[in-house]
């Protein structure tokens, strides 16, 4: 069986059965490039950006094309479970400059979406890229203010977080 069989395949609730799919293909040498092209088709998406974000935490590197890949797609994420696994993916990717508006732009998009995980991530998402461009810390510590007053408790609690943090 093929990765994007095993996808299609995917219930998409069991988390026991998305895992079984990891432990099969990923050491596939085009693992993560399949994975990179289905994040465009929405029937693939939640379990792509799963079992990309799942290899990520598991150590998984990307080159430095796949993760400007990954960015330019990230436009083209419809569900929000996979909003809310691309933004979860972030601390393991690092913004190129060609990217960032791209970046910037899903991240204005995610932290007005209605889905209150996408949002609290989104603000951990603006956090990293003023992290890596302080031109957009002010703007960023704004966001981050306003979450606290706004926010429900739990998007409340990513902001704390990553405000303990700091820049």
């Amino acid at each position: 069986m093929h990765l994007l069989s095993a996808i299609m395949h995917w219930n998409g609730k069991s988390t026991d059965d998305i895992e079984t799919i990891y432990n099969e293909f990923h050491a596939d040498s085009d693992f993560v490039s399949t994975l990179l092209e289905l994040l465009v088709d929405k029937k693939c998406q939640i379990a792509s950006t799963w079992l990309l974000k799942h290899s990520l935490e598991k150590g998984q590197l990307l080159s430095v094309d796949n993760v400007a890949d990954f960015h330019e797609k990230l436009s083209k994420l419809i569900e929000w479970e996979s909003k809310l696994h691309a933004l979860q993916s972030f601390r393991y990717l690092p913004i190129a400059e060609s990217s960032v508006k791209g970046v910037e732009s899903f991240l204005r998009d995610t932290i007005m979406e209605n889905n209150k995980f996408v949002r609290a991530w989104s603000y951990n998402g603006f956090y990293l890229l003023a992290k890596q461009y302080p031109s957009y810390q002010h703007e960023v510590e704004q966001f981050l203010n306003m979450g606290l007053l706004d926010e429900p408790p739990s998007v409340k609690a990513r902001i704390r977080n990553v405000l303990k943090v700091g820049f």
